[in-house]
């Protein structure tokens, strides 16, 4: 790590009045989540991205909560890193000076929250919440299995046996429709509601912090560009170089766990 890069992001961290960060796989990575893409995107003989789509669903609603109890179950027995903890003690520091702290991510574990995060904006949703498709009503939903039918399953093991669930066996709301995950899947547009809070907690930011995502994908790779159009210090950390590199000001190459935690150990400077 630079010194002189260090020092600098530092500096601006210390003086700002307005972060934003910006989280995507690699992070939840280092806890052991799988990623969708590389080696941890297959299941069974699916490409995972293949199982988070509307037209996944309209073929086997099953087969998707199948793909989804396991993620669920894989998620149950992960824990936050240092990394998502760093984050977590920036955010509760410059709350406490009454500074504005904006966490975007991308990931739907919950990690950041475990680890201490308030309130940050879910650009995909979430693992833990269910939507109804005939009230539409998004509840909390940590039940693993997510119903009795799926106890045992979910297996990733090409050679697991196949089984069709039948509509009795889906998960129902309390008026009886299905539900289905609250999480964004391919092709569905974002919630207006969470892209509003991004764009407004990194428009007008002294610092933006991007860890562990490329930020290739709309709507997250238009936050570098309105970032710098404002001024902003756009720093990144990840394991190696991304598609954003050349346009940060400051880049810590490493995972977040091992960079995160010293390089955010900075109190806010006091208002003149």
């Amino acid at each position: 790590m630079s010194e002189t890069s260090r020092e600098r992001f530092q500096s601006t961290l210390c003086r700002a009045r307005k972060i934003a960060v910006l989280t995507g796989a690699g992070v939840s990575a280092e806890s052991g989540i799988p990623t969708f893409r590389g080696a941890g995107g297959l299941w069974r003989r699916y490409e995972a991205t293949s199982l988070a789509s509307p037209e996944a669903w309209q073929r086997d609603p099953g087969l998707v909560w199948e793909f989804y109890n396991h993620r669920r179950e894989r998620a149950l027995g992960c824990a936050p890193n240092p990394g998502h903890h760093a984050l977590a003690q920036l955010e509760a520091w410059w709350r406490e000076a009454g500074r504005v702290f904006t966490l975007i991510t991308q990931n739907i574990d919950g990690l950041h929250e475990q680890a201490g995060s308030r309130s940050p904006v879910r650009l995909h949703g979430s693992l833990w919440q269910v939507r109804c498709l005939s009230c539409e009503s998004v509840t909390e939903n940590r039940d693993v299995p997510i119903t009795p039918a799926f106890a045992g399953s979910g297996s990733p093991d090409p050679e697991a046996p196949a089984r069709r669930f039948t509509a009795a066996e889906l998960p129902r709301c309390r008026c009886g429709g299905v539900l289905r995950p609250h999480v964004v899947w391919f092709g569905e547009a974002l919630q207006e509601s969470d892209l509003a809070a991004a764009a407004a907690g990194v428009e007008g930011c002294d610092l933006l912090l991007v860890v562990g995502t490329s930020a290739v994908v709309y709507p997250a790779a238009g936050f570098v560009p309105m970032a710098k159009r404002h001024g902003a210090l756009i720093a990144e950390v990840n394991v190696e170089p991304s598609a954003i590199s050349g346009l940060c000001d400051v880049v810590f190459t490493g995972g977040s766990g091992a960079i995160l935690p010293s390089l955010l150990d900075v109190t806010p400077a006091r208002a003149p």
